[in-house]
């Protein structure tokens, strides 16, 4: 059996389930929601590392007012985590409190405005996002689909690759608060910087959501960008180890360095711990051979950063975000 197909096999097994664990229609939301409200839900299903624990609860909204209306329910001192693709994230094993809310595959909404800008909502895929401006013959937008992520995660930590980053695109934005009210922002009241946002006026974006944001692209010529979209996917699928569950990038890279070239430089490429392994193919992947823990996965990440720390003065910093607690 493959590693991928063991991967899933034990996504199935119920063994792996937590006692009394609820079924995905065991709970319903109140009836004024349309959305689906799940119990112990568990978030290697939800998660691209396919690792981790169990959520208390996750709502899928069914939209925006949807959205709204749940968080009006949700006593104000719950945690909350939006999720959309589940990249960039290491869930520990001993799962989330408080309510995960699934964006993806709901707030998809992707048009272009009158004005010329793309209205994108914080559901959609980055590639899906590229190739809808390739399709309106606008420039700027490629790299969008070397990134694993939809665009409610790009803007919340400036997601980029191949040289472009997302907030570079951004015009203005759309927010939720905790009160279900929505507001528009400008690109100038938050304060970006490389793999960094925060709301110049509240720091940490800790009580507000992005849902949406407005973009500003080129004008560009759609079959030269649609080249451009399938050359960038190809040296991504050569590059990197897309044949094994994975979070992306796990470290930043260090100003006028490379994090992948640090770590392969101190001979850790193939470096395991449990079923977690930095990938041989990019030595900046950590990559779920087919049983690991969240704790494999973190515990390789430390190593990781120690070893090249010893080894070169350099200390990385990770890209993933690590939440919830420790089994």
């Amino acid at each position: 059996m493959g590693l991928v197909a063991a991967a899933r096999q034990s996504l199935n097994n119920d063994s792996a389930k937590p006692p009394n664990a609820l079924s995905p229609d065991s709970c319903h939301p109140p009836s004024a929601l349309r959305g689906t409200l799940r119990h112990n839900v568990d978030m290697r299903r939800h998660t691209t590392w396919r690792a981790g624990g169990y959520a208390e609860r996750v709502y899928q909204p069914a939209d925006p007012e949807d959205l709204a209306k749940f968080l009006r329910t949700v006593p104000a001192d719950e945690p909350l985590l939006a999720l959309g693709l589940g990249s960039n994230l290491l869930v520990r094993d001993g799962g989330l409190r408080g309510t995960v809310l699934l964006l993806h595959g709901v707030l998809g909404e992707l048009h272009r405005e009158a004005d010329g800008l793309i209205h994108a909502q914080a559901g959609v895929p980055g590639a899906k996002l590229a190739r809808f401006a390739a399709l309106h013959g606008l420039g700027g937008a490629e790299f969008f689909a070397g990134i694993p992520g939809t665009v409610g995660g790009m803007l919340a930590m400036n997601a980029g690759c191949y040289g472009s980053e997302t907030w570079e695109k951004v015009a203005r934005v759309q927010v939720m608060d905790r009160s279900g009210a929505l507001h528009e922002r400008a690109a100038q009241d938050y304060e970006i910087g490389y793999r960094f946002v925060a709301r110049r006026e509240s720091p940490g974006l800790r009580d507000e959501w992005f849902v949406a944001a407005w973009l500003k692209f080129e004008k560009g010529d759609g079959a030269a960008s649609r080249e451009k979209i399938r050359a960038l996917l190809e040296k991504r699928t050569a590059s990197q180890p897309l044949n094994l569950p994975n979070a992306g990038s796990v470290f930043r890279n260090p100003p006028g360095d490379y994090a992948a070239r640090l770590i392969e430089r101190c001979g850790l490429k193939g470096r395991q711990i449990g079923g977690a392994r930095v990938s041989e193919k990019h030595a900046n992947f950590i990559v779920n051979t087919g049983n690991a823990t969240a704790a494999d996965i973190e515990n390789l990440i430390n190593e990781v950063r120690a070893t090249v720390e010893e080894k070169t003065g350099i200390r990385l910093h990770p890209e993933v975000r690590i939440v919830g607690e420790a089994k």
